[in-house]
């Protein structure tokens, strides 16, 4: 039987979600994971520096780079960007750069 193949992007976004070192999973409900329209494109995984808190990392192949991870909070309340300021926006050839080509 074959797998259905994921849901792709339309075009390349202009900019890319990347996690930063200052990521604290916000106690297991990170508000950013909740605001991103994109399933699975905000992954809460265990942090490898301290086991027992959480981190989230972006796929990147799914991030469309809508922003709303950063502008969104809490009971619908407006933020100027995570509290913990570890989202930031990349614009995709920087990204590319250091990480390589990303395909649509």
């Amino acid at each position: 039987m074959a797998t259905a193949e994921p849901k792709r992007r339309k075009k390349k976004p202009k900019v890319i979600a990347y996690i930063t070192e200052s990521c604290t999973g916000c106690a297991g409900s990170p508000v950013c994971q909740t605001y991103c329209p994109v399933d699975e494109c905000m992954i809460l995984v265990q942090n490898p520096g301290a086991p027992t808190f959480g981190v989230i990392e972006v796929d990147p192949l799914k991030c469309i780079g809508c922003r709303k991870c950063t502008t969104k909070g809490p009971a619908g309340t407006f933020l100027d960007g995570c509290p913990w300021d570890a989202i930031a926006m990349v614009d995709t050839p920087d990204y590319e750069t250091s990480h390589g080509e990303l395909p649509y």
